[in-house]
């Protein structure tokens, strides 16, 4: 039979979890994992592939590997994936979603949850002076597309919001006319309870702006980004009130200038409502900036307080405002703002009140591994032929924003034919008589000369340069239709606001190496992939893999490996449950920490 096994639930996602391409005749799952198990070499096998056991979707490498001496070069040991189990190397996917690998997007999580609070509280190389910084965490929300049915409570009494078991309000109760323009019901006297599958839903398909909704959703990135700009123009001007002078900064390029003497280090994390329009959950650090260090961490001026940068991005958050660029559709553009619903709460990183910084971190870590699941969809990339299967003008409301991303997206140029472009070198603009250049001396018939210009542009590459601005901004849409019109990433950072998952992940991998270390003295001929790291650093592994496939061989090896994964997982579970019984606490923030 076929191994593919799906490991994960799915409703419409194609192909994930899905195991490998091996065909095993004659076997059920149990039966395949039944005789993986009894081969001689199934210990080796479950230690070799134990770096990516819990992954749904393994990535497998097969190639060499050199053990390389640093400064000579000269070839230590060379080990060829043939002589492996399986002859390839397991690694784990590392994708973020939890629909998509629960294991991965649990390390994602701890990840993030570390990274997030180093941020509010210091530590992994952030200063610890950064928990005396003021600190705001906000949420910012879409506007109004159309009416949808919603569950307003608007007095708790429940201890856990998550579990809210509270009276609701009437959904949309009005006495006035019960129909809209399109004879349907404008109003809904329902008290939803918190998982009715209706919420987020229009009342009405065709009142509801679709293509608004994914117009913004495709904008939301510079809407965020001229938000932050306006909090520190902000805070800029309220320095210049008080007499805070500005800081000479020396620039990499040796020049002097000046700058304000405090800045916003954020770091967000984008939730898609159920409605499918995307918002923000963001923590906001306020800095200082040091001349002599400008890339430190420092207190900002004192005098400024939590109610000064909630001002600044209340402030940001009112006036920020713009229109998209024309469009076939709709020549004036679609207007870009915030919502109605901005909320912002001052974090307190004495572990202490309503919104510490374990519970802020836990809780922006908790979103960084979602998707769409929330309006139902969980599709991958879609293409022409897949787009008629999700996107239907006169379908419901996920299958409306499919299709307004689809058709927005759409070219908006007509390109002019390859035959009636003119081949003549004459006919084409930029070329001139012959000429000499007096600096080089180059013969050419360009207007500048090639040889200076290619000089020059070397010396600009090195350089940071700005993006390009695209010529039809809408054509991301069609790119990210399957994340209803959102293109950016679900996690981003300050540049200054915390470390990266990059050096998380180093760490990780250096820690599990320490850690078996024994165990490769004992199994030299057994290298596995959490091995490619050096510990001493006088040699180098250098690996010239390449790829071979997505998915474990068979399902009995997916059933036999995320098994053992469960139970290493479900062991040190126990272990923190048992750490933390024994020190009176329990995890704060919902997220253990990261080994």
């Amino acid at each position: 039979m076929a191994s593919t096994l799906d490991l994960t639930p799915r409703t419409s996602a194609r192909g994930v979890g899905s195991n490998a391409d091996t065909i095993v005749y004659g076997y059920t799952a149990a039966g395949s994992a039944f005789a993986r198990a009894t081969r001689p070499d199934y210990f080796g096998w479950l230690e070799h592939v134990r770096a990516a056991a819990g992954c749904t979707r393994p990535i497998r490498l097969a190639g060499s590997l050199l053990t390389v001496e640093q400064g000579t070069g000269r070839v230590l040991d060379a080990r060829h994936t043939d002589a492996m189990p399986d002859a390839t190397i397991y690694t784990a996917c590392g994708n973020r979603r939890a629909t998509v690998c629960p294991s991965c997007a649990q390390t994602y999580q701890r990840d993030a949850f570390q990274l997030l609070r180093a941020g509010l509280i210091g530590g992994k190389g952030v200063p610890d002076t950064v928990a005396q910084h003021p600190a705001v965490f906000a949420t910012f929300t879409a506007p109004s597309f159309g009416t949808v049915h919603a569950r307003v409570v608007k007095r708790h009494t429940c201890g856990n919001r998550r579990r809210c078991d509270c009276r609701a309000e009437p959904c949309h109760a009005r006495r006035d006319g019960g129909l809209c323009e399109h004879g349907r019901p404008a109003v809904c006297w329902a008290r939803h309870e918190a998982g009715d599958a209706v919420l987020g839903h229009p009342l009405c398909l065709d009142c509801y702006d679709h293509d608004h909704q994914v117009v913004w959703n495709i904008f939301s990135g510079e809407l965020w980004h001229r938000t932050k700009q306006a909090a520190e123009r902000y805070l800029a001007k309220l320095a210049r009130r008080r007499g805070i002078p500005r800081v000479d900064v020396v620039t990499a390029s040796g020049k002097t200038r000046k700058v304000p003497p405090v800045r916003l280090s954020p770091g967000k994390v984008a939730e898609l409502q159920a409605r499918g329009a995307v918002h923000f959950h963001a923590i906001a650090r306020l800095d200082g900036v040091n001349g002599q260090d400008p890339d430190g961490i420092v207190p900002p001026p004192a005098g400024f307080t939590i109610d000064d940068l909630v001002d600044a991005l209340r402030h940001a958050a009112r006036q920020v405002t713009f229109h998209t660029p024309a469009h076939p559709d709709r020549p004036e553009g679609w207007p870009i703002a915030w919502g109605e619903q901005i909320d912002l709460e001052p974090i307190n990183t004495s572990g202490t009140g309503e919104v510490t910084d374990s519970l802020v971190a836990g809780y922006l870590a908790k979103y960084a591994t979602k998707s769409t699941e929330a309006t139902g969809h969980t599709s991958t990339r879609l293409t022409a032929d897949s787009i008629g299967d999700y996107a239907d003008p006169d379908g419901d409301h996920t299958a409306r924003l499919i299709d307004a991303c689809w058709r927005i997206g759409r070219p908006t140029g007509t390109p002019v034919p390859l035959s009636e472009r003119p081949r003549d070198l004459r006919l084409r603009p930029g070329f001139v008589d012959r000429w000499e250049c007096s600096d080089c001396g180059a013969h050419t018939r360009y207007a500048a000369c090639p040889v200076c210009v290619a000089q020059r542009q070397a010396a600009l590459d090195a350089q940071p340069a700005n993006r390009p601005q695209a010529t039809n901004p809408y054509a991301r849409l069609r790119r990210w239709a399957h994340m209803l019109g959102y293109g950016g990433h679900f996690l981003t950072k300050g540049r200054r606001y915390s470390v990266t998952f990059q050096l998380l992940r180093d760490i990780r991998v250096a820690y599990r190496r320490h850690e078996h270390h024994h165990q490769a003295d004992e199994h030299t001929g057994t290298l596995r992939t959490v091995d490619h790291l050096d510990e001493d650093g006088t040699t180098l592994i250098v690996g010239t893999l390449t790829f071979a496939g997505v998915g474990w061989h068979t399902s009995g090896d997916a059933l036999l490996a995320n098994t053992a994964a469960a139970m290493a997982r479900e062991r040190r579970a126990t272990g923190r449950e048992e750490l933390a019984h024994e020190l009176a606490t329990m995890p704060t923030g919902g997220v253990p920490a990261a080994a």
